[in-house]
């Protein structure tokens, strides 16, 4: 199992990357805790992951609070004993992010709390476990758009990857020497109840997809692997590191005809 004695906090793991990556690390033996605000939907995820034979428990977080991240980082360490990975995945794309002109002062607010000062909190209380631990691994979920900018504007979510990936590059500098390696996921267009409530017409859809050449969406599962090579010691010597899993249309993002 690749991650036979490992421990992981993955927020967001209620739906899409986050359910898949849990069921994932789990069924190659990390003992998991899942974050996330939905209750029942998390629930549900870490049932799944137990009746499978896997451990795992459920934790109802808010990744913009401070009291939240500190109290399932705790969790972790009081359930299983430590901290060894930890996976900053929880996001948030709201339906009115748009242009600067469109896009309201609380969509922006809610967009950084969630997806980055999340991701800044996950790290505040999360790091200093993997330090008592003796080291581990941090994944921070950014996004192809970070490097792109998005054909559909969604300004806010946007800057917030773009944030994830520079904090993403401090941190792993700074823990490098603590057995601490720190990596940006950055998926592609993906087939997630996130990202397709946000495409919600055909015309949005199309009008991302025709980028992709590989020509579909990215699923969740896809991301899951990808989360589980970085978590995982065949990874142990990345860091600090932008990983693409995007279909390629980071290398061929053109205007169709």
């Amino acid at each position: 199992m690749r991650l036979e004695n490992e421990v992981a906090v993955i927020t967001g793991a209620a739906g899409g990357i986050g359910r898949e990556t849990g069921l994932l690390f789990a069924s190659e033996g990390a003992c998991c805790v899942l974050a996330d605000i939905d209750e029942e939907l998390g629930q549900r995820v870490a049932s799944e992951i137990v009746a499978a034979g896997g451990q795992a428990v459920f934790f109802r977080a808010d990744v913009s609070s401070a009291a939240d991240c500190d109290a399932m980082v705790r969790v972790a360490e009081e359930t299983y004993g430590k901290l060894t990975i930890l996976f900053n995945n929880a996001g948030v794309m709201m339906a009115d992010d748009g242009d600067a002109q469109s896009t309201s002062e609380a969509t922006w607010e809610r967009t950084m709390a969630i997806n980055l000062k999340g991701v800044f909190l996950g790290c505040k209380y999360g790091i200093p476990a993997l330090q008592r631990a003796g080291g581990g691994a941090v994944i921070n979920t950014a996004s192809f758009v970070a490097h792109l900018g998005a054909a559909t504007a969604q300004l806010a979510y946007t800057a917030s990857k773009g944030g994830v990936l520079a904090m993403t590059r401090e941190l792993a500098a700074i823990h490098a020497r603590q057995n601490i390696r720190v990596n940006a996921l950055c998926p592609g267009p993906l087939r997630t109840k996130l990202l397709m409530d946000f495409l919600d017409t055909e015309e949005k859809k199309q009008r991302r997809l025709v980028h992709v050449p590989m020509g579909r969406f990215g699923e969740a599962a896809e991301m899951a692997r990808a989360a589980l090579f970085l978590a995982s010691h065949e990874a142990s010597f990345v860091t600090g590191t932008e990983f693409l899993v995007d279909g390629g249309i980071t290398s061929a993002y053109v205007t169709p005809e």
